[in-house]
């Protein structure tokens, strides 16, 4: 066999071996996150906790860029379905608590305060704060540094989890909608939560 033949026959066996290689992991890469979507499975805290949502709830594209995972959650019969939104963010958790009542007013006047309740929790070896709020809730989708008029929502209430991380921080996860839409969920939601795990190797 000519060197010029035996040259051209390696060649073409590295391009064989390369394009099974990108083959192989275009096929692969798509399987963790397909997976993820279908099963409900999300992490928080730079993947260092996973969570798991319930089913039923649709994972979507989040409506802003500071929202790390959204699912939409299916609705009360009448009612608009619930949204729930995962990120991470800085400041205390009295303080993240206080500007979330700041979102919501009450149609007699009353202080928000008096429609909040607050309660702790130990999971996977984390703090957790329970938040739930009721009332009418400011809704800016976008986030509250997208600009725009918020929309006022009547009859509206927000659970959320305030989780401490060892070492990564705080993460948020809320849920927000109807009051009935919210109720409905209010189970599942608490379950979630108390079904947080550390991530595998």
């Amino acid at each position: 066999m000519s060197a010029w033949r035996s040259a051209g026959n390696l060649r073409a066996s590295g391009w064989l071996v390369l394009g099974l290689t990108a083959w192989m992991a275009a096929g692969r890469a798509p399987a963790q996150p397909a997976l993820a979507e279908a099963t409900g499975v999300f992490t928080i805290a730079d993947g260092a906790f996973t969570l798991e949502a319930p089913a039923g709830w649709e994972r979507v594209q989040p409506k802003s860029r500071m929202v790390e995972v959204e699912f939409s959650v299916p609705a009360a019969q009448g009612e608009a379905p619930g949204r729930m939104t995962v990120m991470g963010a800085g400041g205390s958790i009295e303080a993240n608590i206080e500007r979330w009542r700041g979102q919501f007013t009450q149609p007699d006047g009353s202080d928000t305060r008096d429609k909040t309740t607050t309660k702790k929790l130990k999971v996977a070896g984390c703090e957790v704060t329970m938040v739930d709020i009721a009332g009418t809730f400011a809704d800016m989708p976008g986030g509250p540094f997208a600009g725009g008029q918020a929309v006022q929502r009547p009859g509206y209430r927000m659970l959320a989890a305030i989780v401490e991380t060892p070492g990564q921080g705080n993460s948020f996860v809320k849920l927000t909608g109807p009051a009935a839409t919210i109720a409905g969920q209010e189970d599942a939601f608490r379950k979630m939560i108390e079904g947080l795990v550390a991530s595998g190797p």
